[in-house]
């Protein structure tokens, strides 16, 4: 890359990890180790640990029972050759999940997976990421660590536990600071854009099956800091 590339790998690794709404998980199936590949929804916690939502019943959850090595492919989705596009390798393992946050995580960014989220053979499930491989376009092939692509919550618990009412205020009273964020920053159509969820590093905006991620200008880990950063970016919004 040149000098003056401004190509930030774990900012596009997090960006991919935000948006992504399903991706390919691999296992090792039970006994033989054989390698298997599925289709899952994916979404993420605030630390930005991903989180899936699954069935005992299924082949890779019996997988991943015994042996709880996975990887998780996420890609861009990108138009054309999916090869041109972006995507992110995450390698770890994944166990069943007691966080009480992590539920309604997954169900703001699956609002249809509430229906049977609670059947008795579902579970919420965390994946731990121990390392990442980036693959971004020419020369942006890279190997990260896991604090490259994981969100720092250690100073951020006000934020953390203010989380849920700082989205659902969002949504009830500023949709359409919502709206302004998802066109006039980041450049997409416009539409019903709801926030789906908040962290140190930024917002999570989705329409959809639409993700996007919208950056901060700089590290928030409370709700006073975070109301006037988002005024801020709507008033950024507003003079586009």
């Amino acid at each position: 890359m040149k000098p003056n590339d401004t190509f930030d790998p774990g900012l596009a690794a997090k960006k991919l990890l935000r948006e992504g709404r399903s991706g390919a998980l691999a296992t090792l199936v039970a006994g033989s180790g054989d390698p298997y590949c599925s289709l899952v929804n994916v979404a993420t916690a605030v630390d930005g640990a991903p989180l899936l939502l699954l069935s005992k019943l299924a082949l890779h959850t019996k997988n991943l029972l015994a042996d709880a090595r996975v990887s998780l492919m996420l890609d861009e989705r990108k138009e054309g050759d999916p090869l041109e596009g972006a995507r992110v390798m995450l390698m770890g393992t994944c166990a069943k999940d007691s966080d009480r946050l992590s539920g309604p995580a997954y169900l703001r960014r699956h609002p249809e997976a509430e229906m049977f989220a609670n059947f008795a053979d579902f579970g919420f499930y965390r994946m731990d990421i121990a390392r990442a491989h980036l693959v971004a376009g020419f020369g942006r092939i890279v190997d990260l660590k896991p604090q490259d692509v994981r969100t720092d919550i250690s100073d951020a618990g006000a934020l953390v536990e203010s989380e849920v009412d700082a989205i659902a205020h969002m949504n009830a009273d500023h949709a359409d600071a919502c709206r302004l964020y998802a066109t006039r920053l980041l450049g997409a159509s416009d539409g019903d854009w709801r926030c789906v969820g908040i962290d140190p590093e930024g917002l999570e905006l989705q329409k959809g099956r639409t993700a996007l991620r919208l950056p901060f200008p700089q590290r928030v880990t409370g709700p006073g800091p975070l109301r006037a950063l988002l005024k801020q970016l709507a008033d950024q919004a507003r003079a586009n």
